[in-house]
């Protein structure tokens, strides 16, 4: 805002000067101290952003066009209107009566310069809305950008907050696990080969003296060594995840890391009974969707892709489709070929299809 109306100024001074030239005035020694006055004292206003001094200096520039129009000449009226109008915003808020306002000094002017003023006035008021309107705009936007700052601010702590909330969560579900696991072992397991420990010692020094007795102590110590021996079992059981959790939720996993990572989106879906899922079915399913993806990101130009895992009758179906162009012609590269052998490698099936968008459906027979 203050560079345009600083050029503005500037052009009036340019316009007054080469008309003082084409006037070949004798004694323009005034004239020119007058235009420097106006010009320093117009420059000191736009350094000072304060609000009393930039009143002072507007008042002074305006004392000294309008002296300069008394004694020196009439066109130095023509700097009156801007500083006017600059001096009436910092008072009055009806851009109307701003205008009106610096129209007055037309009233008093001699009769040929009048037109140029009311000109000049028009020219000056137009160029300080214009800047005015700008200006706000600009402290808008300012505004919203330091609230958008802010905000943002205060949603990466809370992210980090929350990220720190999970990292300790999943710490202390940890440990608690761990201290589950070392109480189980402890109360059964430790119990069981201690007290096993106990009669094979027992039967140990009965064993001159009293060979029944010493034998069956042995008994029982074999006895309890069993019994830890399937404490311990069905201790590593329990803790073992289910084997359709393990695969699913890797599927999942990858699912949300390719989603996060590309711009095409991946939506997966499953339904029905996922225990029958043997663990090398898992892994044909997780390289055999990878590769799937991993085309499709290339070649495809998808903007989605579906991977749906349906449990059947008497096979297992995967398919993986996009909504891409396609291709009249399929050509089997390295992927579509290492599928196949791995599917394959399980008695299963491949079957490509390309004539809506680009789709690999696996096929794996059900182990019974």
């Amino acid at each position: 805002m203050d560079f345009l109306i600083l050029s503005t100024k500037l052009l009036l001074l340019i316009f007054i000067a080469f008309n003082f030239v084409q006037a070949n005035i004798s004694d323009i020694s005034w004239i020119v101290l007058a235009l420097l006055l106006y010009f320093s004292v117009n420059i000191t206003k736009h350094i000072f952003k304060v609000n009393t001094a930039t009143v002072i200096l507007l008042l002074l520039s305006m004392a000294i066009s309008t002296v300069s129009y008394f004694f020196l000449h009439p066109l130095f009226s023509l700097l009156i209107p801007l500083s006017i109008t600059e001096l009436a915003a910092n008072f009055i808020y009806n851009k109307l009566s701003i205008l009106i306002l610096s129209l007055i000094p037309i009233l008093y002017l001699n009769g040929p310069i009048q037109p140029t003023y009311g000109l000049v006035a028009i020219f000056c008021f137009m160029i300080f809305f214009i800047t005015s309107i700008s200006s706000e705009k600009l402290g808008k936007n300012e505004m919203q950008i330091d609230t958008m700052r802010k905000s943002l601010q205060k949603l990466t702590k809370n992210v980090n907050e929350n990220t720190e909330y999970i990292r300790q969560s999943e710490y202390t579900v940890k440990l608690e696990e761990r201290n589950r696991i070392s109480q189980e072992i402890h109360d059964k397991i430790g119990h069981s080969l201690t007290g096993a420990l106990f009669q094979m010692e027992a039967a140990k020094r009965l064993m001159e003296s009293d060979s029944q007795k010493a034998t069956e102590l042995l008994q029982n110590a074999i006895n309890i060594s069993k019994e830890g021996i399937e404490n311990i079992r069905m201790t590593l059981k329990n803790m073992k995840p289910p084997t359709e959790q393990v695969g699913i939720h890797r599927m999942k996993l990858f699912m949300e890391e390719f989603n996060s990572k590309e711009q095409i989106k991946a939506i997966l879906t499953y339904e029905g009974n996922l225990e029958i899922i043997t663990p090398i079915q898992w892994k044909i399913i997780h390289e055999n969707v990878t590769e799937a993806l991993t085309n499709a990101m290339k070649y495809s130009h998808a903007t989605q892709i579906s991977v749906e895992l349906k449990i059947l009758n008497k096979m297992v179906k995967v398919e993986v489709k996009d909504n891409g162009l396609g291709t009249d012609l399929i050509k089997k590269g390295l992927g579509i070929i290492g599928m196949e052998e791995r599917t394959a490698s399980v008695n299963g099936k491949i079957i490509v299809d390309s004539t809506q968008g680009f789709s690999v459906t696996m096929l794996l027979p059900i182990q019974s």
